[in-house]
């Protein structure tokens, strides 16, 4: 909750990993400085009973923590354990203090190799040098015999700079410590989008990447697109190259983030806020959108499902995040609030399929 955070006045964005022992659970998240829009610390807390309680978390990444004369902070983290591994890894966005919001930020990296009770910030080696927006887990590929790791992400300098761009692009690496860009997502060929907060999961074939993003106008971001529908494109050399972006006519995104995986039996599932946008009141939404939370799933080769609830309480509630423990089992987490204020604690579900 943000009260047990008295320098935050939000915590946000919390991602999910499975610990290294039977029934641990690691929770990511962030804790939103005071007097920021969506930067902080990073902090972690670990479950050891499958979620029934929550030790007291530990910092990442601390804003008061200077490094010279420099003051960062950091937002939207991701937990990964790369497959054989013991090492965890979170990788989060860093931007000097002084920065209006965390926009123009850049990679940071920090790994524990004690179950998420202890962590060791490293500086990435980085080829990409511009801005970059997290906001989905990395993904291992292979691509005749070559692995690498890749990591969706986006920038936004055309906010700042009338000669900036709304680009998906995705970095890769083969050791976590180095990263390149790899590829952008080509816009639709109906005309530009802002593809932002994209998930990348196994696509409907084995040897097939799908990437599913959130959405807006290109050129108002306030608006969503029209209809209000996910982007996705397909990757099928191991993401070195994508296809254009196309809407989804069945996966609702009204700018907010949604989440989308390959299940364990080969299925896909897709959990999203229904509803308007976030500021935008509409019948049934009378303080905004990001209130429930609904969700899919498709079978291997099927089609998507109706509409299913996942969270419904009257009250903000968005930016799922999920992990299967085991087939048809998820553990989950979200940041929720009240009617009216979004981000007020972090939430915590199952859901069986």
């Amino acid at each position: 909750r943000v009260e047990q955070h008295p320098h935050a006045w939000r915590v946000w964005q919390p991602v999910i990993l499975p610990g290294d022992k039977e029934n641990h659970l690691l929770v990511a998240y962030g804790a939103m400085v005071n007097g920021k829009k969506d930067m902080g610390d990073i902090l972690v807390t670990l479950s050891r009973n499958d979620g029934h309680s929550w030790e007291e978390p530990v910092a990442i990444f601390n804003h008061q923590r200077r490094q010279g004369a420099i003051q960062f902070a950091y937002a939207n983290p991701v937990l990964y354990r790369a497959p054989g591994q013991a090492v965890i890894w979170c990788f989060a966005m860093r931007c000097p203090i002084t920065y209006r919001n965390s926009e123009e930020s850049q990679l940071a990296g920090a790994f524990t190799a004690d179950g998420g009770r202890t962590w060791t910030a490293v500086e990435m080696a980085m080829d990409y040098a511009g801005p970059l927006i997290l906001n989905s887990t990395i993904v291992p590929s292979e691509y005749q015999g070559q692995k690498r790791f890749l990591l969706p992400a986006h920038r936004n300098t055309l906010q700042k700079d009338p000669m900036g761009s709304r680009d998906h692009f995705i970095l890769s690496s083969t050791s976590l410590l180095e990263w390149k860009l790899e590829s952008f997502i080509p816009q639709p060929e109906t005309g530009r989008v802002f593809l932002h907060e994209g998930q990348i999961a196994v696509g409907d074939r084995p040897d097939e990447l799908k990437i599913v993003m959130r959405t807006a106008n290109y050129d108002e971001t306030a608006l969503t697109t029209n209809p209000p529908r996910a982007y996705s494109s397909i990757s099928r050399d191991g993401g070195r190259t994508w296809s254009p972006a196309t809407p989804e006519p069945h996966l609702h995104n009204a700018k907010a983030k949604g989440f989308f995986c390959q299940t364990k039996n080969g299925g896909h599932l897709y959990v999203y806020n229904d509803g308007p946008a976030q500021r935008e009141k509409a019948p049934g939404f009378p303080h905004g959108g990001r209130t429930s939370l609904r969700y899919k799933t498709k079978p291997a080769g099927g089609s998507w499902s109706e509409e299913r609830t996942f969270y419904h309480a009257g009250i903000k509630n968005s930016y799922p995040t999920l992990t299967e423990v085991s087939p048809g089992a998820f553990r989950c987490v979200w940041d929720s609030g009240t009617p009216d204020r979004p981000r007020t604690h972090i939430h915590f579900g199952k859901l069986k399929l």
